[in-house]
């Protein structure tokens, strides 16, 4: 049984960027809801985690839609990566977290892999998840660069280090819809989005 919110939902509605935890264990689960977080990702075998909370779940690990669906996901992550060598695959497994009825996340590293999962797949949403590739641009920068591909309408989930409430702000205005951050982050860094009217 999925949770109570879709993924999209969660991060797309009222204003400002959403905050996305990793689920390290359930207490800090419970604490970053309780301090603002709108979504879980999970990244291991974690029991108990859908009843630990009511955010919706992103399953970021390795096993079938099915596993992710019985386990409490509300959404699978897919990498764009493999699309150059092995489309027919990534189609299959796309088609089949949708079947499931579970959202599919679309996890990015550049430009190329953007506008192939755009052309095999078109998704609703994008983790941009930037890799260093040698030059001397930060994440950040690279997220923002990949930002105005994202067709309108798209959501995007940056996957980077963020330290400061500068960085979450400079993500919102950019339009990027919700990031991932560490457990312990979220409090102090839930205030830097603008309070719901």
């Amino acid at each position: 049984m999925t949770g109570s919110r879709r993924l999209s939902q969660a991060i797309s509605e009222g204003d400002g960027i959403s905050l996305i935890v990793p689920a390290t264990d359930l207490e800090s689960v419970q604490v970053a809801e309780e301090q603002g977080a709108e979504g879980v990702v999970v990244e291991r075998d974690l029991a108990g985690v859908r009843e630990a909370t009511g955010l919706p779940i992103l399953w970021r690990t390795e096993g079938s839609p099915a596993e992710a669906l019985n386990l409490g996901a509300d959404a699978c992550l897919l990498v764009a990566e493999g699309l150059e060598e092995d489309s027919e695959r990534l189609e299959r497994r796309f088609a089949e977290v949708l079947a499931l009825g579970l959202e599919c996340v679309v996890e990015v590293r550049d430009a190329d892999e953007l506008e192939l999962a755009l052309e095999r797949l078109d998704p609703e949403i994008f983790l941009l998840s930037p890799q260093g590739d040698g030059d001397a641009e930060s994440p950040l920068g690279r997220v923002l660069d990949l930002l105005p591909d994202i067709p309108a309408g798209k959501l995007a989930i940056a996957d980077l280090e963020v330290t400061s409430r500068d960085e979450v702000a400079e993500l919102e205005r950019a339009g990027v819809d919700a990031v991932i951050v560490g457990t312990r982050n979220v409090a102090s860094l839930v205030s830097a989005a603008p309070p719901e009217v």
